[in-house]
Order: C-alpha cells, then sequence, then structure tokens
C-alpha cells in the first residue's frame, strides 16, 4: 500500500509561495527549469501542451507536475499571458554555494496581459495599456499606462459608459480594480474580454507626487496610485521612467464609438481583424515603431481645434514642398530604433548590451536629422526643432564602454570594451596571454610525445583538459599525465602545469564576468538619469515621422489640403474612399461630390444594393477623420465643417452573447448617436429599420428622420430601399434626394457608382439577385410575383403625421407571434372601424390619396394579401382625423 507522501522542505517553500499568488501560474525554478506543480501542471500542461509527470510517484497522493526549460520560457510565458492568464517567476535569489539549507527563492516578477515587456515584430508598434479605475461621488478616475514606453494618460469621467467606452478604446487586456467600485460595475466590466486585477489600498509611493503634479482631480490621483501600486507590487523594480501623467479630456477630441470604429474599419480588419485594408495601413508610411505609434493614437483621437489642425496641415505642406529633405529624413528614420522602448528597458534593467548599440546608433542620427529640418528654413518646425535633443552624453559613454558586436548575455562577459577600466584589462590580458600559453603548451605537448593529434580543450565541467585519442595512449608519459576523463574513442587528462594555468585563466575570467556586469549596471545607471531627455525626443521624432508620412501619403495618393469653415458648409469634389480605391486601383473608382449647405442636414440616399452606398458614406466619414488628424484628403477639393462627433449605424450585426438580434443592435446604435449626437455631429445610417416588417421599418425610418431633422440638426446620411420616403424632400426642411445611378442593359443592370441628385426610380433587387448567380427559372418566378404585386396597387405610400394625433398613445392590438393572430378579432376591429367612417367620407370623392388608400383597406379588408396589423394601426391612427 502506498505511503502518503511527507512534504519536503522545497514543497513547503513552493506552497508558501504560491500562497500569495493564488491566481497566478507560479514558474519555480529548479536548476535549468521552471516546474510547475498541482493544479498549476495539470492545467498548464493542457494549454501549453507539456508532458505531465508525477513527483513522489510512489505515494498516495503524488504530486502532479510539468516543466519548461528556462531558456526558452519566454515562448511558454507569451502563451500563457496571451490567453489572459498571469505568470509569477520564481527565482533562486542567493548563491547555492552559501546556502544554509534551501537556496533562498522568491518571485521576482509577476508578468500580466497588461504588463507585458517582451513584445515582438508588429506588436512593437502598438501600446499595450494597462488601465485602472478609481470611483467617488458619481465621477470616475481613469488611467492608462503602457509599462514598456512609459507613456500615462489620465482622464475624468462622469458616468461608468463612459469608463468602458475609454477602455475600449485603448484596447486594454488588464483593468485594475480597487474597492471603489461596485459590484454592478464589476459584472459590467467582466463583460468585456480583459482581466480584471483587484489591488488593495496601500500607502502611497513615492513617484506618485511626482507623475501626478499636473492632475486636479482627487479620483484621477487615486486611479494614478493605485495603477502605481499594482505595477510595484507586480513588477518589483523601479518605475523611474513613466512619464508625468498627460490629463486628457474625451471632449477635446472628435468622438466616435467603438462601434462606429469597427464599421469604418480606423485600425482594424472587420473581417481579418488585421491591420491590412484599413485606414491605419493606408497611412502607415512612418519609418519608426514610435511614429506608427503615434499614428495610431491620432487616428483614435482627431482634433476639434481648428488652429492645432491647421498647424499640422502647414507642417505637413512644407515636407509636401521639400522632396528631398524629406526623403533625406525618411532615410535618417530608418536608422531610429525605438528610443521610448530603449528608456523603458534603461529603468525596467532589461536593456542588453544590443539595446545600448541600438541607443547609440539612433542619437547618431538625430544631428542629421536636426540639419534636414534647420534647412527647411520655415517657422512650423521651430518648436520641434528645439527639442530634437542628440544626448550626446549618452552617446560618447556607450562608445568608449561598449563592444560594436556585445552578445545578447550580459552575465557572460564580452560587453564592455577594452580600455574602459584597467582592472577589467588586467583580468582580460590575463586570460589573453593564458590563451596563448595553451596554444604554446598544445605545440610543446604534441612534439614531446610525437601524437600530432593531441589537443587541449575546454569545458564548464571538467575545466581544461589535455585530450589523446585511444590509438596514441602507449605514447604518453606515465608519470605527468592523469587521467580526468574517459571517452569513447579517446581519453582526457590533466598535468600539474596545465592545472597551474587553468587557476589563474579560470580566476581571471570569473573576476573578469563579475566585474563586467557590475560595470554593466553602473553603465545602465548613469543612462537612467537621461531617460526624461530621451522620452522628449523620442516623442519629436515620432512627430516629425507621422507628419512626414502624411506628406508621403499624400502625395502617392493626390490628396488635398482640406479647408474648414464656421457654416457648417460641406463640400467636397470628387471624392473617393481612400482604402478602396487603393485596393482596386484609380481607374477602376468612380469619385463623387458630396455638398450639404448650412441649411441641408438630411441626403437621403436611395439606389440598388451593391451600387456603391456604404461606400459613399464611409468615405465621407474617413475623409472627416483624415481632415481632423492634420492629414491631406482624398478629393479634388474639400470645405468642411469641424465635427464633434460620428455615428454610424452601417452593416448588420447582432450579439449572441447578450441575446439581442440584428435588430435590437441596430436600434440601439441608431438610439445611442440620437441620444448623443449634436448639430456639429455627421451621423451616417444605412438602411434603417430593415430588419423588421416593412411598415415597422419605414414607419421607424421616417420618425428617425423627422426626429434628426427638428431636434438633432446634425448633418446626416441617411440610405435606404423605402422609396416611399424620397416624398419626405417636401415635407422636412433640410432634406434632398440623392440616388446612385444604374441602367439595364440587355436585361442585365449596370452600376454606374455615380451619385446624382433625385430619387432613384426603382431597387432592381431582383437585377442584383441575378447578379448573385441564381437560377433563372427562381428570378422569373420572381418578376412575375412583382408584376402581380405592382398591379394590386396595395402599397401604402408615405404618411404625413396626422395633427394632434400622438401615434405613440395609439393602443394596438399585437400578437407576440405572426401565427398567432386572430383574423376574427382583426375583422370585428375593422368593422368597428367603418361606424366611425362619416357617411360624407364614405365614397372617394374629395378624400386625399393616402385617406382613400386607408378607407379601402377599412372596406375590403382582404386578409390573404394584406398586412393587417399595419392597416389597423393606420386606419386606427387616421380614424380621429376623419371624425373630424
Amino acid at each position: 500500500m502506498a505511503k502518503k507522501a511527507k512534504v519536503t522542505p522545497m514543497m513547503e517553500q513552493y506552497l508558501a509561495i504560491k500562497k500569495d499568488y493564488p491566481d497566478a501560474f507560479l514558474f519555480y525554478r529548479l536548476g535549468d527549469f521552471y516546474e510547475m506543480f498541482y493544479d498549476d501542471a495539470v492545467k498548464g500542461s493542457q494549454i501549453l501542451e507539456l508532458t505531465l509527470t508525477q513527483r513522489n510517484k510512489n505515494a498516495q497522493d503524488p504530486v502532479p507536475m510539468c516543466g519548461v526549460p528556462h531558456h526558452a520560457a519566454a515562448n511558454y510565458i507569451d502563451i500563457l499571458v496571451e490567453k489572459g492568464y498571469k505568470v509569477a517567476l520564481c527565482e533562486q535569489v542567493e548563491d547555492p554555494k552559501q546556502a544554509k539549507g534551501m537556496v533562498k527563492r522568491e518571485v521576482v516578477q509577476l508578468i500580466t496581459p497588461g504588463t507585458m515587456l517582451n513584445r515582438k515584430g508588429q506588436e512593437t508598434k502598438e501600446n499595450n495599456f494597462l488601465i485602472g479605475i478609481h470611483a467617488g461621488q458619481g465621477e470616475y478616475g481613469l488611467a492608462a499606462v503602457d509599462l514598456v514606453t512609459g507613456e500615462l494618460q489620465v482622464t475624468y469621467l462622469n458616468d461608468f459608459a463612459a469608463v468602458l467606452q475609454e477602455i475600449v478604446s485603448f484596447r486594454s487586456k488588464e483593468v485594475v480594480v480597487d474597492e471603489s467600485i461596485s459590484e454592478v460595475e464589476l459584472a459590467d466590466l467582466s463583460k468585456l474580454p480583459i482581466l480584471i486585477s483587484k489591488q488593495v489600498a496601500q500607502e502611497a509611493i513615492a513617484e506618485v507626487s511626482y507623475i501626478t503634479q499636473n492632475l486636479n482631480f482627487d479620483v484621477e490621483i487615486q486611479a494614478v496610485q493605485h495603477l502605481l501600486m499594482y505595477l510595484t507590487v507586480t513588477q518589483k523594480r523601479t518605475l523611474s521612467h513613466l512619464q508625468k501623467a498627460c490629463h486628457y479630456q474625451a471632449t477635446q477630441f472628435l468622438k466616435i464609438d467603438n462601434s462606429s470604429k469597427r464599421n469604418l474599419e480606423i485600425t482594424q480588419n472587420i473581417k481579418t481583424n488585421k491591420k491590412a485594408g484599413t485606414l491605419l495601413w493606408l497611412l502607415d508610411e512612418t519609418k519608426t515603431a514610435m511614429g506608427s505609434r503615434m499614428l495610431k493614437q491620432w487616428l483614435e483621437r482627431p482634433l476639434l481645434q481648428k488652429e492645432a489642425i491647421q498647424q499640422r496641415q502647414q507642417m505637413v505642406q512644407v515636407f509636401l514642398d521639400h522632396y528631398f529633405e524629406r526623403s533625406t529624413l525618411q532615410s535618417e528614420l530608418k536608422y531610429v530604433y525605438d528610443l521610448e522602448r530603449l528608456a523603458g528597458k534603461v529603468s525596467l534593467g532589461t536593456l542588453n548590451g544590443r539595446d545600448l548599440i541600438q541607443l547609440k546608433t539612433s542619437l547618431e542620427h538625430i544631428p542629421q536629422i536636426r540639419y534636414v529640418i534647420e534647412q527647411l528654413n520655415t517657422g512650423e518646425f521651430n518648436e520641434l526643432l528645439a527639442k530634437l535633443d542628440p544626448v550626446q552624453e549618452v552617446v560618447d559613454l556607450i562608445s568608449q564602454a561598449i563592444v560594436e558586436e556585445p552578445p545578447l548575455s550580459i552575465t557572460e562577459g564580452g560587453v564592455i570594451q577594452p580600455g574602459y577600466h584597467p582592472e577589467l584589462d588586467q583580468y582580460l590580458d590575463a586570460m589573453a596571454n593564458g590563451k596563448k600559453w595553451l596554444a604554446e603548451l598544445e605545440a610543446k605537448e604534441r612534439a614531446a610525445t610525437g601524437i600530432n593529434k593531441l589537443k587541449i580543450g575546454f569545458n564548464r565541467v571538467f575545466g581544461y583538459y589535455i585530450e589523446v585519442s585511444k590509438g596514441n595512449l602507449a605514447k604518453l608519459p606515465e608519470d605527468r599525465y592523469q587521467r580526468k576523463q574517459t571517452l569513447t574513442n579517446a581519453e582526457r587528462f590533466i598535468t600539474p602545469e596545465l592545472k597551474e594555468k587553468e587557476n589563474l585563466i579560470l580566476g581571471a575570467k570569473n573576476k573578469a564576468i563579475e566585474l563586467e556586469y557590475q560595470l554593466f549596471v553602473q553603465i545602465r545607471e548613469q543612462i537612467k538619469q537621461e531617460i526624461q531627455r530621451l522620452q522628449q525626443l523620442a516623442q519629436t521624432i515620432a512627430q516629425l515621422d507621422v507628419l512626414q508620412s502624411f506628406a508621403q501619403v499624400s502625395e502617392d495618393n493626390h490628396f488635398v489640403c482640406p479647408e474648414f469653415n464656421d457654416q457648417q458648409n460641406l463640400n467636397i469634389t470628387a471624392g473617393w474612399h481612400p482604402v478602396v480605391e487603393k485596393v482596386i486601383g484609380r481607374q477602376k473608382y468612380v469619385p463623387n461630390d458630396v455638398v450639404m449647405k448650412q441649411e441641408q442636414t438630411i441626403l437621403l440616399i436611395t439606389g440598388p444594393n451593391m451600387s456603391g452606398k456604404s461606400t459613399y458614406m464611409r468615405q465621407l466619414a474617413l475623409t472627416v477623420m483624415m481632415a481632423q488628424i492634420g492629414c491631406f484628403v482624398p478629393a479634388q477639393k474639400a470645405e468642411l465643417p469641424v465635427f464633434d462627433q460620428i455615428f454610424t449605424r452601417i452593416g448588420a450585426a447582432d450579439d449572441l452573447i447578450s441575446g439581442e438580434s440584428t435588430f435590437m443592435v441596430e436600434m440601439k446604435e441608431a438610439n445611442y448617436a440620437l441620444s448623443h449626437a449634436s448639430a456639429n455631429s455627421l451621423i451616417l445610417f444605412d438602411e434603417i429599420g430593415r430588419g423588421t416588417a416593412t411598415y415597422d421599418g419605414m414607419a421607424l425610418a421616417q420618425a428617425i428622420m423627422e426626429y434628426l431633422s427638428t431636434n438633432v440638426k446634425a448633418k446626416t446620411l441617411f440610405s435606404t430601399h423605402y422609396h416611399e420616403l424620397t416624398a419626405l424632400e417636401d415635407e422636412l426642411p433640410g432634406l434632398s434626394n440623392i440616388h446612385v445611378g444604374a441602367v439595364e442593359e440587355n436585361g442585365t443592370l449596370v452600376f454606374l457608382h455615380k451619385m446624382q441628385p433625385g430619387p432613384a426610380d426603382r431597387s432592381y433587387g431582383i437585377h442584383v439577385a441575378q447578379l448573385a448567380g441564381m437560377p433563372n427559372s427562381l428570378l422569373h418566378r420572381a418578376n412575375e410575383i412583382l408584376t402581380i404585386l405592382e398591379n394590386q396597387d396595395q402599397t401604402t405610400e408615405l404618411l404625413t403625421q396626422p395633427k394632434d394625433v400622438n401615434l405613440a398613445e395609439v393602443q394596438t392590438p399585437v400578437a407576440e407571434h405572426e401565427d398567432e393572430v386572430n383574423h376574427d378579432v382583426i375583422k370585428e376591429d375593422l368593422g368597428q372601424l367603418e361606424l366611425f367612417v362619416p357617411e360624407e367620407v364614405t365614397t372617394t370623392k374629395n378624400l386625399s390619396k393616402q385617406e382613400e388608400q386607408v378607407l379601402k383597406a377599412i372596406q375590403e379588408a382582404d386578409f390573404m394579401q394584406m398586412q393587417l396589423f399595419d392597416i389597423v394601426k393606420l386606419a386606427i391612427a387616421w380614424q380621429e382625423e376623419l371624425k373630424k
């Protein structure tokens, strides 16, 4: 019978450490491996596809375990963190040779989704923001920090819905909360794809006073304090590279909700979730990782201040006017590495020798960049020019101290330049002379023994040795050679002379390695003093990079500089969708005008499916965004107002997790726009109302446009297939009809993709079905049915809202499901309605067309072909009017 295993001192140590990190995978260092035990091992082996073994296999309760090599641990950690888990790295923190009993171990870093330091490839061009939030009395402070770059942005918000919007906007993977956040709010947070980490309030840390000195709201300071405390606890190192908190207000920038960003594909392609095919993809001609990150930030927050926008435009124009200087700048920027991340590595202690060479190389190109900007000879760049600090002290230090091609490791020597430190030079000289002596000894032994293939070698386990093949062993003198190791085909020996030199060489090598590491740490500390200068330089380089990128893209794509007005006039001549045009080619794209004078608020767009209505709407939104980040725009000419918000409802989407249908999502997004838009906003509504019954959808679409025209008065593009709504042009001030041209040639529909005044004459739905490849027999039958329906003339035209009738208060019997309709009840209701029709209006004489249709519906009550509930609704709405 198996015995229950006794808990060993090592496992006691493991369990004590694990107790402090119950929600993390504990990577426990044992020799050359990180081991996981118990539930960590079971779950970790599944996620990482590792072999699950057992410790104390013969015991009653064997301990599950699995492990990863320490040199490959980073890849395994990345997998776990990318999946939303935390990893606690537990290392040996004392020399095993000096340890009494168990070697002391402790967690040296907690790696979480919001604190990942080792990002690769395209990931380095994106920020990884960790969010901290704190609640006050009906107010919230939100702080966002990128641990690697040191950026810290803070804002003040009045409701939790806005907090959620900001979290999604930052694309944060982790949010730190404290006890001020309620359970209801935590439940809302849990709906986002993020890791929620809790931080218990502790004493304020030293960095806060410096970092928060630009903040005025207590909730903001509290959010920063708890966020920095969390970083201190998890990273266990100084955070001196964190920049001063930059306060911002969402109202300072053009506001675009996350649904609209997704619809417009600003930074992420809807189909692939990648950058390709987005506005960011089109505009990104940056040459540095810093520039690429700043471009994305500008796209997330377009400007509202006309003067600030025009300042960017002027600098873009200067770059356009100076081709050779711009080309030289682009060439120089290619040699500038990610200064923000390098500065972060200095502070966090993750810098190596190659990073220092990258830093030196970057700084060596700053004087030439300064020269290029000076040659522009224009005042627009004076402020940026003053911030182009080459930080020469750092260049000189690295040049003197670090070899040109250092190894990756900083703990194995070979990093420090000869001549930098006298004591190190002595050790290096001893090592160099030792190698020379070993070569001489090898030659001497070969001559003495007559063994030409005798060689002197070294390995970490056995040290230096003389290796002789077994066929030559008889030639060795017996008095000097002592056997050290036996191999399959050879023997290894040591001599008193070789042993003496080994002690000298290895002693010098160990001392050299130890001293090199100490010197490297000192160099890193000296550079740490210049972090703020490096960060300011990084920001300046990033701005220059984005501005030259705008110039390059504008030149390559023939963009023009937009003008802004205060009269709410919108006049775009021959504009195009920049991304679509880039993909399909300039020759295939048909440009279009967008004209809305000050008094015009709604363009009602009709036309066939696939004709380009959605593209037309999107291109306006993208043009607005490009204009308000300071870039030139895709058009021959563009005059715009400065918009404060953009709202879109484009495309079909449902929310299965919340149990919301496509139509419900559509209504919610439409309602959000109606509730938050102002007269200075831009609204794009594509096919509102199509997700429900025809009359319901048409009624909602008309009511929404009436509300927009009367209450909101924002510039609105509204596309629809409800041709009846085009009659609103005569009813609503500020509404104009436009349509996408299409012609029928030999029974085939040809899209012109050109916007024309007035409404479309038909929908061409069956023609679009033909283009989709529907069977000919099906299309023929569809045309027959369409002819029958059109001849019946039962389509209800647009109804002007009856005076003094509140449609919202009309009580209409509605079944929950259409198959539950009681036609007898409907007949009875319609029959009763007839009683209210005065005799003088029981004929069609002197009745309007709308009144005739209602009366006809009441009198005929053809239940097999008419949508009864819709007729009832219309009839009830009109009966009071008819009474009068």
